[in-house]
């Protein structure tokens, strides 16, 4: 992450003023596979913290947390824990898939971003922001900036004055071949400017 950083704040002052005013922060990681999937599901729209309060939740009614047991699990059980109707069925759609091994959850380490994102796109409930978490954080994908983001689309227009998505992209291609870490780094100044501390491990 160091040469990252270094390379970053060479090609963006914006970098410089994040490390100053807040530090460097940690690479966050999250394990791979099917929970942290459901987490990631959990997690669309809502806060971090939110999610995971009710993901703690559901694990805890849920002993064994496995695709077999969450596909027969009640609509009205879910809604119980606090999740909705739609993503009660975003986590279904999720445990069918595994189950009927359209997607082979323990392969996507060994494939391209290209090739991992081909799978999961598939499955109702899952698109881009949830598979460009998942790289950046459980594959360690390098170069990868999120637009379906709101805190990094938030950041940008405050750092650089840029509104529009695509100009942001535009912007963003001089990060390469370290998008991720310049992710972590809009995160960070997000998360420390609102006196926010996320811990994203369950």
């Amino acid at each position: 992450m160091k040469a990252a950083i270094e390379y970053l704040s060479a090609v963006d002052p914006i970098f410089n003023i994040i490390i100053e005013k807040y530090g460097i922060p940690t690479r966050p990681k999250r394990p791979q596979g099917f929970e942290t999937l459901v987490l990631l599901i959990l997690e669309q729209q809502v806060s971090i913290d939110s999610a995971k309060a009710t993901f703690l939740k559901l694990r805890e009614r849920i002993k064994i947390f496995e695709p077999t047991i969450l596909v027969e699990v009640a609509d009205e059980e879910f809604r119980l824990l606090g999740i909705s109707r739609q993503k009660s069925s975003y986590i279904k759609a999720l445990s069918l898939a595994v189950l009927s091994k359209n997607i082979d959850l323990e392969s996507l380490a060994s494939k391209t971003t290209d090739e991992v994102r081909e799978e999961p796109i598939k499955i109702k409930g899952i698109g881009n922001w949830t598979i460009d978490v998942y790289l950046m954080f459980c594959l360690q994908a390098p170069d990868l900036l999120p637009l379906g983001d709101v805190a990094v689309v938030n950041t940008m227009k405050e750092l650089l004055n840029i509104h529009d998505k695509e100009a942001m992209e535009v912007h963003a291609e001089k990060w390469s071949p370290y998008r991720s870490v310049a992710t972590f780094l809009l995160w960070h100044y997000y998360l420390k400017k609102r006196k926010r501390t996320i811990v994203y491990q369950y």
